[in-house]
């Protein structure tokens, strides 16, 4: 059966994308020769008007093939299609909204879900400040000097990397699997003071921890028309979690936390496991994810694609096609790489439970 959710959550994400894509588009006459879900051998094609609907072997990505781009034309070189119908023919506006369309639809879906998921909880709990509730008898925060009352200001680790936090959800993404010193700036009866504390593994949690506890967050009341507010808010929180978690990978630190295909198959299972509402939660914070990870300017990717058209808007000239093949390949080597390295990341889970 968690087959079957897994594919049903890489469907949505990915439809969706895709089809933010082929609507923009067509809106602005852009010819599309396909619409595909999945990659690799066809399993099924279905001809529309003039557009090829298709499902293919390997369940994982998709693409619409338009006029004006290099891939789409290799693949259709026998369909004749009018100038002003390529894309690479329109105005550079034109191209940044079609790019941007996918993303947008993966952020209103996880925005639609998070609210209506709310709603049906009829309450939502606010995060907490970053302020010390209670320390731990014993622990690591206690030793160093934690007080109930704490205002934590600042993290920062030993390789350089620090966080602000927010909330205290902000603060533990920061530091979750971290197991060397921090130095925590906190405010005690307005004054700052500068503890170093080194977290001590917790084999109840299987995690290391330093023995701080976080306030409760207030719950608010919610209807159907706040519930699109809280839904915001919900985004807005998994949004700075993944944000602290990119900005991690560049500090080294961070990789155990980063999940490939295998790690979203075993989530699946587990959210499946708690309910329509829960399995609902992580085809949200997926497709929020996913949206966010295009955003990258990256080539290959819809942020990078839109640097490329606001630097060419700018110069007037377009970029060389060998130096754009170049930069893609580049790219697609270290998405590659990164994959397979989350996927072994994944297995080495696995084998060490």
């Amino acid at each position: 059966m968690t087959i079957i959710y897994f594919l049903i959550l890489l469907s949505l994400i990915i439809v969706i994308h895709e089809a933010g894509h082929l609507a923009a588009a067509k809106k602005f006459g852009v010819y599309c020769y396909e619409f595909a879900f999945g990659m690799g051998p066809l399993i099924f094609q279905k001809q529309g008007k003039e557009t090829k609907y298709s499902i293919r072997a390997i369940p994982i990505g998709g693409y619409v093939s338009m006029a004006g781009e290099s891939d789409g034309d290799e693949m259709y070189p026998d369909i004749e299609v009018p100038d002003e119908r390529r894309l690479i023919n329109k105005p550079w506006w034109q191209k940044i909204i079609i790019m941007l369309a996918g993303v947008t639809m993966n952020f209103l879906l996880a925005w639609c879900i998070f609210s209506l998921v709310i709603f049906s909880q009829g309450g939502f709990a606010e995060p907490a400040r970053a302020i010390v509730d209670q320390v731990v008898e014993g622990s690591p925060a206690e030793e160093a000097g934690f007080e109930p009352g704490d205002i934590i200001k600042k993290i920062t680790k030993t390789d350089g990397s620090s966080v602000t936090p927010k909330t205290y959800i902000d603060m533990q993404q920061f530091s979750a699997g971290y197991n060397e010193e921090e130095i925590y700036i906190v405010e005690r009866n307005g004054e700052e003071i500068e503890i170093r504390v080194t977290p001590r593994y917790d084999e109840e949690a299987e995690a290391y921890l330093i023995g701080i506890v976080g306030p409760a967050g207030e719950v608010k009341k919610v209807n159907f028309l706040n519930c699109w507010y809280y839904g915001l808010v919900e985004m807005g929180i998994i949004a700075r979690l993944l944000f602290t978690t990119i900005a991690g990978l560049f500090h080294g630190s961070g990789l155990s936390n980063v999940s490939g295909p295998v790690g979203i198959y075993q989530a699946t299972e587990t959210y499946a496991s708690l309910g329509f509402a829960s399995f609902m939660l992580l085809v949200a914070q997926l497709s929020l994810n996913v949206g966010i990870f295009n955003l990258l300017p990256l080539p290959v990717l819809d942020g990078g694609q839109v640097v490329i058209t606001l630097a060419e808007a700018i110069t007037h000239k377009q970029l060389n096609q060998k130096v754009k093949l170049i930069l893609m390949g580049a790219c697609w080597v270290v998405l590659i790489g990164f994959m397979l390295f989350v996927t072994w990341n994944d297995i080495s889970k696995l084998f060490a439970h």
